[in-house]
């Protein structure tokens, strides 16, 4: 397989098992960088395996149906991998603080649904960086912390 061949395998395992339908952890000891980050516009930045597992544990809790699917074909380049698609949950978990426009209380039963496009650089079968960008005013929208227009 070529660099790009293995680069995209390591995307969609991480898609696949960090963002899929359910969430397996062990996937990013596996495939993360020990300081990846990860960084979205709805919230903070998040740096290393630790904090990474710490957020999706919170988002998870709070959006227990939370699922994102790929829309497109992964394209690679070098150590670029690119991937677009779609996703949300149902908040029907505890509180929410993780957003950088505001707080949830806990249950709203507010539902998101939004997409996006994701750069992931893969260095020797490891992520580095996911840098994401989303279309958080959907999604805020939809939860009610940003009003629309």
């Amino acid at each position: 397989m070529t660099k790009q061949e293995d680069n995209k395998a390591v995307v969609v395992r991480w898609f696949t098992d960090f963002w899929g339908e359910t969430c397996d952890l062990s996937v990013v000891d596996a495939v993360a960088a020990p300081d990846m980050l990860l960084k979205y516009s709805l919230h903070e930045p998040r740096r290393g395996r630790d904090d990474i597992k710490a957020f999706m544990t919170d988002f998870r809790a709070a959006f227990p149906d939370l699922n994102f699917w790929a829309t497109a074909d992964l394209i690679a380049e070098g150590d670029y991998v690119v991937g677009q698609w779609e996703g949300g949950g149902t908040h029907t978990g505890p509180a929410f603080g993780d957003f950088l426009a505001g707080s949830l209380p806990a249950a709203t039963g507010r539902a998101m649904r939004f997409t996006g496009t994701t750069v992931l650089k893969v260095i020797d079968g490891r992520i580095v960086e996911e840098i994401g960008l989303d279309d958080g005013v959907a999604a805020l929208t939809q939860l009610g912390l940003i009003k629309a227009a």
